[in-house]
């Protein structure tokens, strides 16, 4: 799978003036799991949509492999996002729609217009379903319509979704923002083992610093959108945080952290769905 290399990356809002990525560079290594940490604003959203160009970046450079993903033309753009799945913070599922037919829409890219719309999938890519959501624990619910389901079997239907496009990248955007504690972990848990699964480079944004510290191989923190902070998770020290987010008491912050999961226990978007499918 192709390593993934930003190269001055910057986005500047024209109407506001307001520069949300300022020149950000760095490698990721194929089958890398690298967890964006932040404030809000700090520009993690926009820079997970400039890699696929749901944002179109200024200027810069996104190279995956021989490609330079910001100069493709709108055809070999819709190609590429075959390959780069998406995992939404507010699912984007069609709530009308079952399990299932939510699933199968990652295939959406590569079937023809007719068996899309007659929900008419090759037996391989149905046999791939079934598959992909046992593995993600939903193996009841296939029949069950979207808007039935709780948020974390919501996220677990985009999972699979995400992975029946068969990607070798995948970016996740706040994927537990709308989760308890501990269906935030498990859901966290789940993307990790199958990025190790799959040999998958991941780039997820996520609030929560101690599930980025659990699960990623490297954390990146971003401030006023720039990158502050670039390395292990046990590298995050309370200089590090307090470079990323500013002054804190991050010794009772992470108190409060650890007490939430203890006490959990163990257990636009339909627009940028179709474009990440390489429908648009």
């Amino acid at each position: 799978m192709p390593a993934l290399h930003l190269e001055n990356l910057i986005k500047r809002y024209e109407r506001s003036g307001n520069e949300a990525l300022k020149s950000i560079s760095f490698s990721i290594g194929e089958g890398q799991i690298v967890a964006l940490i932040g404030p809000s604003g700090a520009g993690k959203s926009t820079l997970i949509r400039c890699v696929n160009r749901l944002v179109e970046p200024t200027t810069g450079k996104v190279r995956w492999g021989d490609l330079d993903l910001v100069s493709l033309n709108s055809s070999d753009l819709r190609k590429t996002r075959r390959r780069i799945g998406m995992i939404f913070q507010e699912f984007a599922l069609v709530d009308r729609l079952s399990v299932m037919e939510n699933v199968l829409s990652g295939r959406l890219g590569y079937v023809g217009f007719w068996q899309s719309f007659m929900r008419n999938y090759p037996q391989k890519d149905i046999d791939a379903a079934f598959a992909l959501l046992d593995r993600v624990g939903l193996s009841a619910f296939a029949d069950r319509r979207a808007d039935n389901l709780s948020g974390g079997q919501r996220q677990r239907v985009g999972i699979a979704r995400a992975l029946m496009q068969e990607p070798d990248l995948l970016l996740v955007d706040e994927p537990t923002a709308s989760l308890d504690p501990k269906t935030s972990r498990q859901i966290m848990r789940l993307i990790a083992e199958l990025c190790r699964e799959r040999k998958l480079t991941a780039i997820v944004n996520i609030h929560d610093v101690p599930l980025a510290k659990m699960f990623a191989d490297r954390v990146i923190g971003l401030r006023d959108g720039r990158v502050v902070f670039d390395g292990k998770p046990d590298e995050l020290n309370n200089e590090a945080l307090t470079s990323i987010y500013g002054e804190e008491d991050w010794e009772d912050a992470g108190q409060r952290a650890l007490m939430k999961f203890v006490h959990a226990g163990e257990g636009g978007p339909q627009l940028d769905q179709e474009r990440v499918l390489g429908l648009r």
